[in-house]
């Protein structure tokens, strides 16, 4: 079966959505997220499914009465693939196909192929054909069933007797060799470009947060430019970087838009990404998105954070923007539009704003300054590196 989630024939094809609630707290029960990651690779979800279970089950995930249900839901609604919202080992995903009869995808998968669609640098095509390569790697028992052919002898490719299995892995373990060589020239460029801002003594700020948070449409509202961006899921995946002017006093700063974070991001997509958050890791100061009018915004912060910590930007300085300040209702909105909020234990400064309207965007500005000024001076104030000793000259 086509491991590809793009519809051939352009139109969207209809898939049925399954949730399993393991007793996690972040369990979507409505299977919102996954349904806005469907949509967005270009998927029609035309029914959803949840179920409760202790602990997977080892070769269906779900059970073989659980997985006859969604047989039978997937054939009433006339989908014609089905996409679990957690991650599927290979011997699952085979199993579930030859049990209900139709393609089966995990939420991995998904991102994946959202990622490959919307990737429009050269770095980021390299970091997605990475991901993607690392995913297929594990996946090639279970795709193809000629893989259990054996090839060898004279005019063949391979040693004698070797399976097609072994030659399609080692090809596919060259071409990760091959992806991860280009990704380190190009990570050593984007290192040169970071060090030429840094001798330029630029304050860096990146902004980072959860998924459709409004990154982009605050980034083009600080910087009046034209980053792409749009209310659906991963709408950016290139880092863009601009100048951004914060009056007389400061003058000109360094701001970065990078990838959004979501739960249960494929780690896979962490370590090939590494270069793009590397933007994250070498900034001053972290303007930390969240979605205000979104309930769940707690667990995408935790989310968000979770990732910060596992790229080692965890100890950066945050300045935390709630947006989406108009899809709050009136009586609902804060009384403040300036505070601090609870972080790891310590009291972070928060912004509200919405970057769609403009409101809080001076007070947004004003608090930038300050830390960037506050940050400048911490800088100026901290000692030089040691140099190398020198030589006594009466010695």
């Amino acid at each position: 079966m086509n491991p590809s989630l793009t519809p051939s024939d352009g139109h969207a094809a209809p898939v049925l959505l399954v949730g399993v609630d393991f007793g996690l707290p972040h369990f979507d029960d409505e299977l919102e997220e996954l349904g806005l990651l469907a949509q967005t690779a270009g998927l029609d979800p035309v029914a959803r499914l949840t179920c409760k279970r202790k602990v997977p089950d080892a070769a269906l995930f779900v059970g073989s009465g659980k997985a006859d249900e969604i047989r039978l839901l997937a054939e009433m609604h006339g989908a014609q693939e089905v996409l679990f919202d957690q991650a599927l080992s290979p011997a699952q995903q085979r199993n579930l196909e030859r049990h209900i009869g139709l393609p089966v995808n995990d939420r991995t998968l998904l991102i994946l192929e959202i990622f490959a669609q919307r990737a429009r640098s050269h770095e980021g095509k390299l970091q997605v054909e990475l991901a993607r390569l690392q995913y297929l790697s594990t996946r090639l028992v279970r795709r193809w069933s000629h893989l259990e052919r054996q090839r060898g002898g004279i005019g063949t490719r391979g040693g004698p007797g070797e399976r097609q299995i072994e030659l399609d892995r080692r090809m596919i373990d060259d071409a990760i060799k091959r992806t991860r060589e280009r990704l380190v020239k190009v990570k050593r460029q984007r290192g040169t470009q970071r060090r030429q801002r840094e001798r330029r003594e630029t304050f860096n700020i990146s902004l980072v947060g959860y998924t459709n948070a409004g990154k982009s449409t605050l980034f083009n509202a600080l910087v009046k430019a034209r980053a792409y961006a749009a209310d659906q899921l991963f709408a950016t995946l290139d880092t863009t970087t601009r100048q951004l002017y914060l009056g007389q006093d400061v003058g000109s700063v360094s701001l970065s838009d990078t990838v959004g974070f979501i739960r249960d991001l494929p780690h896979g997509l962490v370590d090939a990404f590494e270069a793009t958050l590397q933007e994250a890791v070498d900034a001053d100061l972290l303007l930390h998105v969240v979605d205000a009018a979104n309930p769940g915004y707690p667990e995408q912060i935790a989310q968000v954070q979770a990732v910060l910590t596992e790229i080692g930007a965890a100890d950066i300085a945050q300045l935390l923007v709630f947006n989406k300040l108009d899809a709050i209702a009136e009586p609902s909105r804060p009384a403040l539009l300036e505070d601090c909020y609870e972080l790891g234990g310590r009291p972070v400064p928060r912004v509200f704003v919405s970057a769609r309207t403009g409101t809080g965007m001076p007070a947004l500005r004003e608090q930038l300054a300050r830390m960037a000024l506050a940050g400048r001076a911490a800088s100026d104030a901290m000692p030089p590196p040691p140099g190398p000793e020198l030589a006594d000259p009466a010695g």
